[in-house]
């Protein structure tokens, strides 16, 4: 049990949470919440760190990576993405951490902050941040797990990702969000 939460603008508060599962990257609790009303509500609520993800822009082209998402069962093309899974780290710093990991680049300059968003708010606390990166440097890859270590890179014009979204070759919303925001930011 954890203590209540506080009341929302519009009177809710969560007043009980029960763990009922400890995962590898999520946690499940089920969660009373009491309505302005005073009636009690029972939700299930996914519990996950937070995500960070970036954009890298490589001169007219942006790398994405095509990788197996497990949930999907399919191979999804993606903009680099990680979990918040070190304590404090902020989140610039891990995106710049999977930047590298994923498609071994790096920029001295600092990341563009383009957008912060709930996942799928309907059922997990999951918070992203995404970030656009500039004047990229090569580094050494370093994947971490299977996903990673089969997953290829994939360099995009610039004027082709708002057709590939359209079209539906891109599907992942943390990707679309990423990059519909790069080229609002670039003017295109």
């Amino acid at each position: 049990m954890t203590e209540p939460g506080p009341r929302s603008a519009s009177g809710f508060r969560r007043v009980a949470e029960r763990h009922v599962h400890a995962g590898w990257s999520i946690d499940v609790v089920v969660a009373d919440f009491e309505t302005p009303d005073g009636e009690i509500v029972t939700r299930d609520v996914v519990r996950h760190p937070g995500a960070v993800s970036v954009v890298p822009l490589d001169g007219d082209e942006f790398v994405l990576v095509r990788q197996y998402r497990a949930p999907a069962e399919a191979d999804l093309l993606e903009i680099p993405a990680g979990k918040r899974d070190v304590a404090d780290e902020p989140p610039a710093e891990t995106a710049l951490r999977e930047l590298a990991e994923e498609v071994g680049l790096t920029t001295s300059t600092p990341l563009v902050p383009l957008a912060e968003f709930y996942n799928s708010v309907g059922f997990s606390d999951e918070y992203s941040y995404v970030f656009l990166a500039t004047d990229l440097e090569p580094v050494p890859l370093d994947r971490q797990g299977p996903e990673e270590q089969h997953m290829t890179i994939e360099r995009w014009p610039v004027d082709s990702v708002a057709d590939a979204i359209a079209d539906g070759e891109i599907k992942d919303a943390k990707t679309v969000i990423g990059l519909l925001a790069a080229l609002r930011h670039l003017g295109r």
